[in-house]
């Protein structure tokens, strides 16, 4: 299915088309009523068309009116999303031609229900009421073909829809199949991963991808490309293993991450933005100290999202900036490097016993806990072989609580988009010193995890969309003197 999404806020499109994506539409997007026109001329008639109200160059009540004269378009739906509160106007748009009015701000939940409402889609899934998730593999390895076949399809919860042999074979299943979730390797012949991941992100939108490759220093380089490229999650390949070994290593680490990123019985993008409430929102009745650090957690689909959240405000940082990102080894160098490189920014991967300058970027090595100790203003990184927290090694506890200990109630902490619970500890012993602590919403997330279990706690002044949260650090840095 096609959709075009009108509005001239990029913010408010990306909510919108992220939803509709996450709904297998094809999405294409317009700033306002001449662009959408111009679309429409080039692509022609959609499924439906969500369009803002109040836009420049041609409004959105401006737009519907002359969709409604043409013949083409008399019978396609059309929601309107806007800040429009009062029924008097939201009687005018019902007048000019929209089909249904969606106010703003809204929740992805909210939006499929009118879409459900048109007839566009079809009544979302309930608890036990859909059935396995459909996995569809890309490998050029027969033996890891038939392994994972055999491995997930064991699992009541999971079928296997296909299995191609390269990229361009999986490009070619996956309309027939209609996969849940793209298992996919990263070195193959004819088509790589990278290249048929860019191509299911302009093809088929948000469909989750998950990188299954192997820990050579190539394969963690293109690894590292895919994820920052829109891949979800990425799943180490073991080598050197009996059949019944390798087995087991899927459903210890393959079953879980696909689990985790097509929940069973939940509307997509569904749930609330928890009210705030507790410590933090009466952290905020005090006088914050400056700034003095910032200390950032992230995982599954963490790589796109430091790329994005960075270059908001390290470009004009004063103090240090300190990162984990769950990853092993073999992997967080070609992060660091592919972020510095791809950004323009001072990242670098740790090393023990440096100093941490103001407006450098640092990223815990993988395998190795990160903590900064000595001085204020130019900590020292402290690398650690202590036992894992969270499951995690690197922790984000235990980079957080080494930031209370230095720089206290001057520490702000971002929880960015993750799974499980690393960095709900730290959190709260940022807010009890008298810090603060930003998490990423659960509509741009990949997974609502870490952030989810910060925001829930409330221990989150903030919990903001991906697009803004650079820009929220960025605001309170000036503000208070970072």
């Amino acid at each position: 299915m096609r959709a075009l999404v009108v509005d001239d806020s990029k913010p408010s499109r990306s909510i919108v088309a992220r939803t509709l994506a996450e709904l297998r539409f094809d999405c294409a997007e317009a700033a306002n009523g001449q662009e959408a026109l111009a679309a429409l001329a080039a692509s022609g008639r959609p499924d439906v068309i969500t369009v803002n109200w109040h836009m420049p160059v041609m409004d959105g009540i401006e737009l519907v009116r002359q969709l409604r004269r043409e013949p083409a378009y008399r019978g396609l739906p059309i929601l309107m999303i806007s800040t429009e509160h009062e029924q008097e106007r939201i009687a005018l748009a019902r007048q000019a031609g929209i089909d249904d009015y969606l106010a703003k701000p809204f929740t992805a939940a909210a939006l499929t229900r009118k879409l459900v409402d048109l007839g566009v889609v079809a009544e979302p899934a309930v608890a036990g009421d859909r059935g396995p998730i459909g996995v569809l593999i890309c490998d050029d390895s027969a033996t890891i073909r038939g392994i994972l076949t055999a491995t997930l399809g064991a699992d009541p919860e999971l079928k296997v829809v296909g299995a191609a042999v390269n990229g361009e074979a999986c490009l070619a299943m996956i309309p027939a199949a209609r996969p849940d979730l793209v298992l996919l390797d990263v070195e193959m012949p004819v088509m790589d991963g990278i290249t048929t991941l860019r191509e299911i992100r302009r093809r088929f939108g948000k469909l989750p991808v998950v990188m299954f490759s192997s820990l050579t220093e190539r394969g963690a380089k293109a690894t590292v490309d895919a994820l920052l490229a829109g891949a979800n999650d990425y799943v180490a390949k073991p080598a050197g293993l009996a059949a019944g070994e390798v087995a087991e290593r899927i459903r210890t680490d393959v079953v879980g991450r696909i689990k985790s990123l097509v929940p069973r019985g939940s509307a997509p993008g569904g749930g609330t933005t928890p009210r705030q409430t507790g410590p933090a929102a009466a952290s905020r009745l005090v006088r914050p100290e400056r700034i003095q650090g910032v200390v950032i957690a992230v995982s599954t689909g963490g790589p796109p999202a430091l790329a994005e959240v960075l270059p908001a405000f390290v470009p004009e940082a004063r103090v240090p900036i300190l990162i984990v990102q769950h990853m092993p080894a073999f992997f967080t160098a070609h992060l660091a490097e592919r972020l510095a490189k791809s950004a323009g920014l001072p990242v670098r991967e740790a090393t023990d016993g440096e100093l941490v300058r103001p407006g450098e970027v640092v990223l815990a090595r993988g395998g190795r806990h990160m903590e900064i100790e000595g001085e204020a203003a130019q900590p020292r990184v402290r690398l650690t072989d202590d036992p894992p927290e969270n499951s995690c090694r690197p922790a984000a506890d235990v980079l957080f609580r080494s930031a209370v200990r230095l720089w206290g109630g001057g520490t702000l902490g971002v929880v960015l988009t993750g799974m499980g619970r690393d960095g709900l500890a730290g959190s709260r012993e940022i807010v009890a010193a008298g810090g603060s602590v930003i998490v990423q919403d659960e509509f741009s997330s990949v997974v609502w995890g870490m952030p989810g279990e910060v925001a829930r706690a409330g221990l989150a002044d903030a919990v903001l969309p991906l697009a803004q949260v650079g820009v929220e650090v960025a605001l309170r840095l000036k503000r208070r003197g970072g």
